[in-house]
């Protein structure tokens, strides 16, 4: 009778099943941290709050350092009435090469009305060969407002390593009360003629996208006007689509696109820095800085 080979030798490995659920919610002037659980590698470190009670920082972290094939991760994140949250990441994130399997990232936020969100973490830098499937919902309730940012590495430009082949697949969504505000897919594929074609992304390695619900018409011309001495050669771009401002980069360089966009989220989001943020820019544009 033939003998089967262990499973061990025949399958390939499935990868990490993590999840994290995170609840934040007003108790008095504060805005705390009241449910987090989580499954497999994926944690927060304990809450800050650099500005005050009122916004309570979060970095989100994923100890295995990366995403490989077959990892399957899971964020749900929900911000009830009159609370503030930002979450971030201590690192960029790394999506690593792949041997075929697919990689997912499923993240789920929601925001009550009267509360914000800021999910603003670092770059996503994507190896060579990786293999990835990523979504993004964002479910907003009455005067509930998200600021949201991306910004993603395709490649390592500075170990001389292009994005020749594999896969990253996004999706985003912005819901506010059960109706579309803004919906986006994209599909970059390595080694692909849209990676380096005129209608394309030009042969760069980084884009990002911010977008941060507002109504106010203004904030596109002072987003463009603060943008511009910041982004060099890089192209940007600044767009009102109904309730949301969509902000673009196309370039090579991530320290150049976060200053670009930290710069659009204080003005779209935080209004009350704005006067010190102008008074720096102008600063660095006339030499007294």
């Amino acid at each position: 009778m033939p003998v089967s080979a262990p499973a061990a030798a025949t399958e390939m490995p499935t990868g990490w099943q993590a999840a994290l659920d995170l609840h934040f919610e007003r108790s008095g002037a504060r805005t705390v941290l009241a449910r987090r659980r989580h499954v497999g590698p994926l944690q927060v470190q304990r809450p800050f709050y650099p500005e005050g009670a009122d916004t309570c920082h979060v970095y989100l972290l994923h100890p295995p350092g990366g995403v490989v094939g077959g990892d399957q991760l899971r964020i749900a994140i929900d911000v009830a009435t009159g609370a503030q949250a930002l979450i971030t990441t201590p690192a960029a994130g790394k999506l690593y090469r792949s041997a075929g399997r697919l990689a997912t990232l499923d993240q789920r936020l929601t925001v009550a009305s009267d509360a914000m969100l800021e999910w603003l973490p670092q770059e996503t830098i994507v190896f060579n060969g990786a293999h990835v499937a990523a979504s993004m919902r964002v479910e907003l309730a009455g005067s509930g407002k998200i600021s949201w940012l991306e910004l993603v590495c395709l490649g390592r430009p500075a170990a001389a390593e292009q994005f020749t082949r594999g896969v990253l697949r996004q999706r985003f969504e912005v819901w506010r009360d059960g109706a579309p505000l803004w919906i986006e897919g994209s599909r970059f594929c390595g080694g692909e003629p849209a990676l380096t074609a005129a209608w394309g992304l030009r042969g760069h390695s980084v884009t990002a996208t911010l977008v941060c619900t507002s109504t106010a018409p203004e904030l596109v011309t002072q987003v463009r006007e603060t943008c511009a001495p910041l982004s060099g050669d890089a192209l940007v771009s600044v767009t009102q689509l109904d309730s949301v401002v969509v902000c673009r980069y196309l370039g090579d360089d991530t320290e150049q696109a976060r200053a670009c966009f930290i710069a659009a989220w204080t003005i779209c989001a935080r209004p009350c820095w704005v006067k010190s943020l102008v008074r720096r820019v102008s600063g660095r544009r006339d030499g007294t800085m």
